[in-house]
């Protein structure tokens, strides 16, 4: 069983929202820190939001402050990034990740993530 699966990504117009889902199961369920990566083509991954799923405390990229929201329902086990004001440039594969990181860590963007899904894409047009 895969630890993390994601869902939610597909095509919006510019402006749009889409609101991507993760899974969790086994593993990832001792997991403190939950998170969201993207990776465009020819591009490094970036880190787009952290949850510190004990008290829900949050770490979000520049890029994506107040157009992006991590939240969690822990009776589904599941993580949510609600993606608002789409751009093109959030064009990118959307990654979900968990790690035993502590609170500093995870709300600074400074975790270390050891699993990870397999992603979901995420087109942007303009």
């Amino acid at each position: 069983q895969v630890p993390v699966v994601e869902s939610g990504g597909g095509s919006v117009q510019a402006g749009g929202s889409l609101r991507l889902s993760c899974a969790a199961s086994g593993d990832a369920l001792s997991s403190l820190c939950m998170g969201w990566f993207r990776q465009a083509p020819g591009k490094e991954r970036e880190g787009v939001a952290n949850i510190y799923t004990i008290g829900g405390s949050s770490y979000y990229a520049d890029s994506v402050k107040g157009r992006f929201t991590i939240s969690q329902d822990n009776a589904k086990k599941t993580l949510y990034l609600q993606m608002n004001s789409l751009k093109p440039e959030d064009t990118a594969m959307y990654y979900c990740a968990a790690g035993k990181a502590n609170v500093w860590q995870c709300i600074t963007g400074r975790a270390p993530f050891d699993i990870w899904g397999q992603g979901t894409q995420v087109t942007v047009s303009s």
